[in-house]
């Protein structure tokens, strides 16, 4: 067995809304809002039989919240641990091929009491509340009211007080967020960022934050999709060899080893797999049944790029 101290949860971001922007194997998906909902109730009952506790949702992945927050109530499970977030808005309103923004970004006052209001339902199971994707144009890092409004909440209910990012200054943006107290009391206990062999870049600062007590969640561990050998990615030939040899040693798909490098090298306290049916689900489990070793994980570490082109690929990618 691999060294679990890192948990795999499950992320909705492509469970709750019929397009977003992974790199899709299923072009004939039946989108209507029913067929998503039942395949989410089944992806959240096959996680939770293989030992998946950590569910983490937001208001912006379409129905997400909603479907977790009616699973989670008629199941009544007593050891799930669930995360949300405030301050994006699904606008797409399940159109297919939306012309829009499928999301809006406002990290205002009222946005986190209009948000919260919902998301408060989630409470007992609620652990994680975290800012969406926090960025230095949204002004949040120094928005008093705000800062002031999440301590007081973190107050009445003791949840762990998160923030997420994206981007290519997500490293400078936790650090950032690390520093910023209320009361004498750091605000933020959690961190959400991309990480996965090609983004590395935060991992210094991460590697910080956990020596401080505070919960790390990784997101995007298979890049949406990336790390899977793909035509339209010539540059990344040398690492789909490499992630081809390891999958025939170890007998696994290239998802597991992309969840386990995240595992073995930063050890977060989660890193989510982002599987939108279960037989993903199965095959992303399996990271926990290995490790790699010293030499493996440093031919990994090599394959990482530079954070400004790893985001302006991923800016490319459609939403389907």
């Amino acid at each position: 067995m691999g060294n679990n101290t890192t948990k795999i949860g499950l992320g909705l971001a492509a469970l709750g809304r019929p397009e977003y922007i992974n790199i899709r194997e299923n072009k004939n998906l039946d989108k209507s809002e029913k067929a998503f909902k039942e395949n989410t109730f089944s992806v959240l009952d096959e996680a939770y039989n293989l030992g998946i506790s950590y569910f983490d949702t937001a208001p912006s992945y379409g129905k997400g919240e909603a479907f977790l927050q009616e699973w989670n109530a008629s199941r009544n499970h007593q050891n799930v641990i669930l995360g949300t977030k405030w301050g994006y808005t699904y606008m797409a309103n399940w159109e297919l091929g939306f012309d829009g923004k499928h999301e809006v970004k406002e990290h205002s006052l009222e946005k986190l009491k209009e948000q919260w209001d919902v998301s408060k339902q989630l409470l007992p199971r609620l652990k994680y509340y975290q800012v969406h994707s926090a960025t230095f144009e949204s002004g949040i890092l120094e928005n008093q009211s705000v800062i002031n409004e999440l301590h007081r909440i973190k107050k009445a209910t003791n949840l762990k007080i998160g923030i997420t990012a994206s981007g290519a200054n997500q490293k400078e943006i936790v650090s950032i967020a690390l520093k910023i107290k209320v009361e004498n009391e750091a605000l933020f206990d959690s961190f959400q960022v991309t990480y996965n062999v090609f983004e590395q870049d935060a991992f210094q600062i991460l590697n910080t934050a956990l020596s401080q007590g505070k919960s790390v969640i990784v997101k995007e561990a298979l890049a949406n999709g990336r790390v899977f050998p793909n035509p339209n990615f010539e540059h990344y030939k040398n690492t789909y060899e490499v992630l081809e040899r390891l999958s025939k040693k170890y007998g696994v798909g290239i998802d597991a080893l992309a969840l386990r490098f995240v595992m073995d090298n930063l050890k977060p306290t989660y890193v989510l797999s982002g599987a939108s049916n279960k037989k993903q689900l199965k095959e992303n489990v399996k990271a926990h049944d290995f490790s790699f070793s010293k030499t493996e994980l440093d031919v990994l570490r090599n394959q990482n790029i530079a954070p400004k082109t790893y985001w302006k690929e991923r800016d490319l990618l459609t939403w389907n």
